[in-house]
């Protein structure tokens, strides 16, 4: 089978990063994102990010400054953004009907918060019928009281390639994923 890879960003926005400690090792993880979305762009990938429409009164809402995606994502002109509402890239929105316009048969993801929106995210695109691989150093999350951010990144990475995801790292899918 031929793959057709899009890169998928999930809500890399500016609020996650207004408060440096609060996303675990946040500044490689904008590194590895930025360099994803330039391989995509020089390859021809498809790039889609989306960004979390938040309750009304947090870093997320579309009426905050946090709300926009982070200025330092190396976008283009042709890159398509799209809004939610839900942790699931795919409810509510045009994501998979855009994906199937593309032929995009194959998923590479990235972003932010590993438990929430990446795993479910991933878990859908799974379902599906997409071939999914999460990018395991380009997305990322806090501490919780019970576990540290490095714990669920650990974890999501172990439960999601279990079943749902094949796991890679940024220099890796630049190197080898088109192919």
């Amino acid at each position: 089978m031929i793959h057709k890879p899009a890169l998928l960003i999930v809500d890399v926005q500016t609020g996650s990063f207004m408060d440096p400690l609060f996303i675990h090792n946040s500044e490689k993880l904008l590194t590895n994102i930025k360099q994803l979305i330039t391989w995509a762009h020089i390859s021809k990938i498809p790039v889609i990010l989306t960004q979390h429409n938040g309750k009304l009164g947090t870093i997320t809402s579309k009426t905050s400054s946090g709300w926009c995606l982070h200025p330092a994502l190396p976008l283009l002109a042709q890159d398509t953004k799209i809004e939610k509402d839900f942790p699931d890239s795919f409810q509510g929105t045009n994501l998979e009907s855009h994906l199937t316009h593309l032929n995009v048969n194959r998923l590479v993801v990235a972003g932010i918060q590993t438990e929430i929106c990446v795993d479910s995210t991933c878990r859908r695109a799974f379902s599906l019928g997409y071939d999914v691989i999460l990018v395991k150093d380009a997305h990322s999350t806090a501490d919780s009281s019970f576990l540290s951010a490095d714990q669920i990144i650990s974890h999501h990475n172990m439960v999601l390639q279990n079943w749902f995801v094949s796991l890679s790292d940024t220099q890796n899918i630049i190197m080898s994923v088109s192919r």
